[in-house]
């Protein structure tokens, strides 16, 4: 496990994923700056994985023509840093909020899969096979 906090989480989004920025002063009403300093934000840890990184930024690249390679290759990184944080909170987060929900729609686990770092790659075989779904290429 990192030694990353959970405490830590919001300003290492706000720093890998700018793109956050927006969603993150829309939803604490303050900058983004301040608002990952505070506490209320690390405690959100699943809204925040939702409401300020899938929703507005992993999602409609993985809905997209043309995604952002270099944007989803750093949003794969921030999931990676949360699934491997010392907090079951943020490790919780990062499994139901952002590889969980990919489940929620057909064809997103294919189209995340080439981003997605190793470790993801494992987590998301187990839920996979926990779910008992096949995908060609990913599940074998």
């Amino acid at each position: 496990m990192s030694e990353i906090r959970y405490e830590d989480i919001p300003a290492l989004l706000l720093r890998i994923v700018p793109e956050s920025c927006d969603s993150i002063e829309a939803k604490y009403g303050v900058p983004a700056q301040q608002a990952v300093l505070g506490q209320e934000m690390a405690l959100d840890a699943y809204e925040v994985l939702t409401e300020c990184l899938m929703e507005p930024v992993l999602l409609p690249q993985l809905h997209g023509d043309s995604p952002d390679a270099e944007l989803l290759e750093r949003c794969w990184a921030f999931v990676e840093t949360a699934r491997t944080c010392s907090s079951d909170l943020v490790r919780g987060a990062a499994h139901f909020q952002v590889l969980e929900a990919l489940l929620d729609e057909d064809g997103l686990v294919e189209r995340a899969w080439p981003a997605m770092k190793e470790g993801a790659r494992e987590e998301m075989r187990r839920i996979l096979a926990f779910y008992g779904v096949r995908l060609p290429g990913i599940t074998g």
